[in-house]
């Protein structure tokens, strides 16, 4: 347990296991989070359906081919992106941050 408590102190240990951590959670879990849109084509004419996506979707998780025949494409809009980023990275990194700042302070660079 120590040896955890003491990884938690670096910053780049904390990134890294967040960033698996959120990230494998919303592949896994596969939650609808994120606007997209989908692009399907019947008779000959393409259609553009908005629609929640999730990131499951992207590395072939979470639906099934079957519902998928007519689909010709799907990604995520602009907000799509930004939550994405958001959740992916400023989580992990608003965690190392605190990290680095518990460590200054249990270093004593930091007073309270």
């Amino acid at each position: 347990m120590k040896d955890f408590k003491a990884l938690l102190l670096k910053p780049w240990f904390v990134f890294a296991f967040s960033l698996i951590l959120i990230g494998g959670t919303l592949i896994l879990v596969s939650p609808n989070l994120f606007e997209g849109e989908i692009v399907y084509e019947q008779n000959g004419k393409k259609y553009v359906l908005e629609a929640p996506l999730s990131l499951a979707y992207f590395v072939g998780l979470g639906y099934d081919q079957a519902d998928m025949k007519q689909v010709v494409d799907f990604y995520l809009t602009r907000r799509g992106y930004m939550l994405a980023a958001s959740l992916l990275l400023g989580f992990p990194i608003l965690l190392a941050y605190r990290s680095f700042l518990a460590k200054k302070q249990k270093e004593g660079f930091i007073k309270k």
